[in-house]
């Protein structure tokens, strides 16, 4: 948009100046223009209790969620193992077992 780093806490592209600092008006994270640079932790998958998820690990549902193109619902506490971590708006690839290979949310899960 305007040139402007993008949150290295929440993503935001909306970053503003203020002075010597850039905000971002999502999460009002603050930092200088020195920590700019981006980093590893940027690119950090968290779930929906905001710890870093890794390749390998388990993850469990937090929400009942619609199976699309199926009648079938991946239920409230299934438990995920090895996760792989991918770019995208599914930023997770693993196996259920009972419904095969499929991408989730990490939003829609929390570490075991």
């Amino acid at each position: 948009m305007s040139g402007l780093p993008a949150c290295p806490a929440c993503g935001s592209e909306f970053t503003y100046e203020d002075g010597a600092l850039y905000v971002c008006p999502e999460c009002a994270h603050e930092w200088s223009r020195d920590a700019a640079a981006p980093s590893d932790e940027a690119r950090a998958v968290r779930d929906a209790n905001g710890n870093v998820l890794n390749d390998g690990d388990t993850v469990t549902v937090i929400k009942d969620l619609k199976v699309k193109g199926s009648s079938s619902v991946v239920k409230v506490g299934t438990k995920v193992k090895n996760i792989r971590l991918v770019d995208g708006d599914h930023d997770i690839d693993c196996k259920i077992d009972g419904f095969g290979a499929m991408q989730l949310k990490s939003e829609f899960v929390k570490k075991a």
